[in-house]
């Protein structure tokens, strides 16, 4: 086991040490925390090179490719987009307010309160025009429950919650230090870290950024294997875990290895003898509502499609796994043939999670005849699966493996299966993706409507990935509520949510069907071009570099920099 400061200290002097570390979090005032912020804002913005350059190493990827882009994007941008939430959030309480004064609440669906978290000022309304998100409340909150309990643990920050372990994720590089915030900001504990071994080299980097906390006894950092990471959860003086990654660790942490841990599974006999928390993916869909499109259509939304599959070359929880198309629909072998044109096409990457290329043969193993192998053989497309069961439906591969299923019906018939399909016969709840052109949702109205209401998930995007969903600070992240220990699915609780709201169901995000200038011809002028997420998107690299500067500092001047570099992706 090895620390920031290179040296192993054993495992009871690091929790000694947090121990310690909590009184003095105790002590510290709203300001004084927003100081902290403010020092590891600093931090990251002076070390944000260095974090893309050993992100890039360790994936194996160019430094001059436009695929840096999603290191920018999904590390050093998205950490700093939730320091500045949570600096907000402190601020407001700190001078006596909410921190949901001055954000827009409406009515949602079945007795929910929406708060609209994006656009929130008129930096957002330029850099992502055109894409919304609203978070929903829980049914039966109030909107003024959700005010007066807005700031969650920074509302009695004199009384700290112990010391709580996060176990990071190996894939998506922002997560272990979000993970990290959250539980010291909404819960007031302070955090043994865990690092994904995957990330390990990331330490030195992550020991600049976070150094303030690290020297006040707040966090603590530690790399190691398997068994690092039991003893760590064991120990006595852990009072929570918090963990994301696949849910089949999270049942081994809960109620032990083997047989006999799937048995006491069964039982529901916890070994576990503290509180847990989690964001364990699953597999998500990608529900195309059918209607007639140009042929820019098609190719856009392939290209859209194939985004949310080949992101990070798939290693996502939230990638998209199961495409749902109606069989009734007229354009959809265009579809499918613009589809398959854009999976093959994308930007060749190495498999740097372990186990991909063994998780793709099964995919092919399990589809015999259906499954196709593209792009020499590193990606998976299985077409033609009948909905009524399949492995892929229950099976995260997480690789590059897309299924492409379909359901009867046009209009409300098919949102009516679509919705039963995607809640009922696939596994976890954490995102679902839907694709719909203006015209299908003004012509469904209320049905429209109500499909999303139903979609039980923790973040729904229409015409927009769920992973911009991760990247609204404001936005909570996690499953849709109500999975227990037995059957976690994609886990219980959440993390982000920069306004540390109570009582939150799920995200609604809300994006433009056509990229800018095209986006006039659906009746409602859009300014966003073709986005940096897409792996599509040529300048995904140099956008994706100046958008962590403006999140780290915004200022009018940057603006020209980033409008000019996004027009050309």
């Amino acid at each position: 086991m090895n620390t920031a400061n290179g040296n192993a200290p054993s495992l009871d002097t690091l929790v000694e040490e947090l121990r310690r570390g909590e009184e003095t979090w105790a002590t510290l005032s709203l300001g004084a925390r927003r100081g902290l912020l403010a020092a590891l804002s600093a931090a990251l913005q002076q070390h944000a090179q260095e974090w893309v350059d050993v992100a890039c190493a360790i994936k194996g990827l160019d430094p001059g490719s436009q695929l840096t882009g999603e290191e920018w994007i999904s590390g050093p941008y998205a950490v700093l987009s939730g320091v500045g939430a949570l600096s907000a959030t402190l601020a407001a309480l700190d001078a006596g307010h909410s921190p949901l004064d001055g954000f827009h609440l409406s009515r949602a669906p079945g007795d929910r309160v929406a708060v609209r978290v994006l656009p929130h000022d008129l930096f957002d309304r330029l850099l992502l025009n055109g894409f919304t998100a609203e978070v929903w409340s829980e049914p039966g909150v109030t909107a003024d429950r959700l005010r007066k309990t807005a700031g969650l643990g920074q509302r009695t920050p004199k009384e700290t919650g112990g010391v709580g372990l996060v176990l990071g994720a190996g894939n998506i590089f922002s997560i272990a230090p979000l993970d990290t915030l959250y539980e010291l900001f909404a819960h007031n504990r302070v955090v043994l870290l865990k690092l994904n071994p995957i990330t390990d080299p990331l330490l030195p980097v992550l020991t600049k950024v976070f150094a303030r906390f690290i020297e006040l006894g707040l966090l603590r950092i530690v790399t190691g294997g398997v068994d690092v990471g039991s003893a760590a959860v064991a120990h006595p003086g852990i009072g929570h875990v918090h963990i994301t990654g696949s849910v089949r660790s999270h049942d081994v942490i809960v109620f032990g290895p083997g047989e006999e841990g799937r048995a006491r599974q069964a039982r529901g006999h916890v070994l576990l003898d503290k509180p847990i928390t989690s964001e364990l993916g699953g597999v998500s869909p990608t529900i195309v509502v059918p209607e007639k499109w140009s042929k820019r259509d098609l190719a856009f939304q392939a290209e859209h499609i194939v985004t949310q599959k080949l992101h990070n070359n798939g290693y996502n929880c939230v990638a998209s796994q199961v495409l749902v198309l109606s069989s009734d629909w007229p354009q959809k072998e265009d579809f499918l043939e613009a589809l398959r044109e854009a999976f093959t096409r994308a930007v060749a990457r190495p498999a740097y999670y372990p186990g991909s290329d063994a998780r793709c043969a099964a995919a092919v193993k399990d589809h015999p005849g259906t499954a196709r192998q593209v792009a020499d053989g590193s990606r998976v497309l299985v077409e033609g699966i009948p909905a009524d069961d399949d492995i892929a439906f229950t099976e995260e591969y997480f690789a590059p493996v897309l299924a492409v299923t379909s359901l009867p019906g046009q209009e409300r018939e098919f949102l009516d299966r679509a919705v039963a399909f995607a809640n009922d016969r696939l596994s976890g709840t954490l995102g679902a993706n839907v694709v719909a052109h203006p015209r299908a949702i003004r012509a469904l109205g209320a049905d429209f409507t109500r499909f999303i209401a139903d979609l039980r998930y923790g973040t729904v995007a229409v015409n927009a990935w769920t992973g911009v969903g991760y990247l609204t600070a404001r936005a909570p992240w996690g499953a849709f509520p109500g999975h227990t220990l037995q059957d976690a699915q994609s886990g219980i609780g959440i993390v982000h949510n920069g306004l540390l709201l109570d009582g939150t169901e799920r995200t609604v995000v809300h994006g433009p069907f056509r990229p800018f200038p095209r986006s006039v011809l659906t009746g409602r002028l859009t300014l966003s071009p073709r986005p940096p997420w897409f792996v599509t998107n040529r300048t995904a690299a140099g956008t994706g570099r100046r958008l962590t500067a403006f999140a780290g500092r915004p200022g009018w001047t940057k603006l020209p920099g980033i409008f000019a570099s996004a027009l050309r992706g």
